[in-house]
């Protein structure tokens, strides 16, 4: 596992996460 790797993966799973967080709360109001 390359530090590039580690980079870009922990990048992709915030991204996601923020999303999620975002079609919850829409989904919710």
């Amino acid at each position: 596992m390359s530090q590039g790797y580690g980079r870009s993966g922990f990048a992709l799973i915030v991204v996601l996460f923020i999303l999620l967080i975002i079609v919850g709360a829409a989904w919710v109001n």
